[in-house]
């Protein structure tokens, strides 16, 4: 109760959280700096305060109290279903493909299990804003959260093919710089797009262009409308990849590639309810179904079209555009010009 006191800074406030009587705070207290020999708070009135020999004791009661919290909370986990409110942070437009179609299933599992499931692709201090947990795509998570990683997450140059067919397809990073590109604000490199080639050459550049958004969705309709080049992570971008809505540009070349990572404040008395979540998405996404190249009738067809606007240099050619509609293939022609 010492540790509690100390705390709270009052015998009333460490009562009412301890859900017993202020006499019986004060009892604990008494007995306690008799057996010490010594004082352990100078009190007024009006005040309460430590002394110095409080003080020197203070940060081991609340130590031992924590811990004997620690194992309470742990027998009486493993007697009872996670429950009780999570609050978990996802970026945008991950989470409104992957995580949440998973939400029935995780309701179904846990039924006294509560969500709040914040949506931005901004980030936040999980300490600060009071969140349990997020799942956040980075190369690197912060040092000062504990990550568990799920599984890598690859970055793609993309462009459409009316727009390859009008501008032509870019053969070097440095080529980008005079290209109009879309940017994602929060990049967890700035506006620095870095790039490593097969022989292990890195280039940097820094992409310009019309349109910077905070969101990856936004990016979507310019790029399929064949107005630029823009950087997609590969659980937006694989579906059109897939169909050839969008191809992939600078094939020997790599961007920085992330994870997704299941982050904590800390390690320390996790709850089950935060333990289970970690378990519930690990075996959910650790082998996404998102990943590309599937290769397909499709995707050669496309690929060897790149390599035809790579290869030749012509003013109008028209090619067989094979593209995959739900189940049926419908031939498109389109005129290309490099």
């Amino acid at each position: 109760m010492f540790a509690k006191v100390a705390e709270e800074g009052s015998f009333a406030a460490a009562a009412r959280v301890m859900g017993v009587s202020v006499p019986t705070v004060s009892r604990a207290v008494a007995r306690l700096e008799e057996r010490l020999g010594g004082r352990l708070f100078n009190r007024t009135s009006r005040q309460l305060a430590l002394t110095e020999f409080g003080q020197s004791m203070a940060a081991k009661a609340s130590e031992m109290y924590r811990q004997a919290e620690e194992v309470e909370s742990e027998a009486h986990e493993l007697s009872v279903q996670p429950r009780g409110q999570v609050r978990l942070a996802v970026p945008m437009s991950f989470g409104l493909r992957w995580v949440t179609p998973l939400m029935p299933e995780l309701i179904r599992q846990f039924p006294e299990l509560s969500v709040d499931l914040h949506l931005s692709d901004a980030s936040v201090d999980l300490i600060a804003d009071g969140f349990d947990a997020a799942l956040r795509i980075a190369a690197l998570p912060d040092s000062s959260l504990v990550a568990r990683r799920l599984c890598a997450v690859t970055q793609y140059l993309v462009a459409s093919p009316a727009y390859l067919a009008e501008q032509g397809v870019p053969q070097h990073p440095r080529e980008l710089t005079s290209r109009q590109c879309f940017s994602y604000a929060y990049r967890a490199r700035s506006q620095v797009w870095r790039f490593t080639h097969d022989s292990g050459a890195q280039e940097d550049i820094v992409p310009s262009g019309p349109l910077r958004v905070t969101n990856s969705d936004a990016l979507l309709p310019p790029l399929l409308a064949g107005l630029g080049i823009a950087e997609l992570p590969e659980f937006m971008a694989a579906e059109y990849l897939k169909d050839g809505r969008l191809i992939h540009l600078l094939d020997e070349w790599s961007m920085t590639q992330g994870g997704l990572y299941f982050v904590t404040p800390t390690s320390r008395s996790r709850p089950l309810k935060v333990k289970v979540l970690s378990d519930f998405f690990a075996k959910h996404l650790s082998e996404p179904e998102w990943r590309w190249p599937r290769w397909s009738l499709n995707h050669f067809i496309y690929e060897m079209m790149v390599f035809i606007l790579c290869c030749f240099d012509y003013s109008c050619v028209s090619l067989l555009l094979l593209h995959a509609a739900d189940t049926r293939l419908v031939l498109k022609t389109g005129a290309l010009v490099s």
